[in-house]
């Protein structure tokens, strides 16, 4: 599949840390044969993709539209359509599919949200 993630509250909290497991649940991905794609409604972001060492798991990094979600797809290159989306916010998953995560606001090193996000991908596959 082609997986979604987004970047602030669903894998980097407000004071720039990691959520938990994401590096295990995307090596656990990718093993399993699907792409990670990362996109923020903030814009590219390389940066924090680079600095938490995920470059090697993932397909490709874009901008993520707000709305017009369709439109957006093609107005920022996307070159694939998410087929699974990882997201704080409600709408973008309802629109594409996929799994809205509980919002990560502040390190917490108990946070779980990882492995039921690979659970529910991995009940799809």
């Amino acid at each position: 599949m082609q997986l979604f993630f987004d970047v602030d509250y669903t894998l980097i909290a407000y004071n720039g840390s990691l959520r938990p497991l994401v590096h295990k649940v995307f090596g656990d991905l990718k093993s399993d044969g699907h792409d990670i794609y990362i996109w923020s409604g903030m814009g590219l972001r390389n940066k924090e993709i680079e600095e938490n060492n995920l470059t090697e798991f993932v397909s490709g990094i874009y901008h993520k539209p707000i709305d017009k979600f369709e439109e957006g797809l093609i107005q920022y290159g996307i070159p694939v359509r998410p087929e699974y989306v990882i997201d704080d916010h409600r709408e973008v998953v309802d629109h594409f599919g996929g799994f809205v995560i509980r919002a990560y606001f502040w390190e917490n090193a108990r946070d779980k949200e990882m492995t039921a996000v690979y659970e529910d991908i991995k009940a799809l596959s």
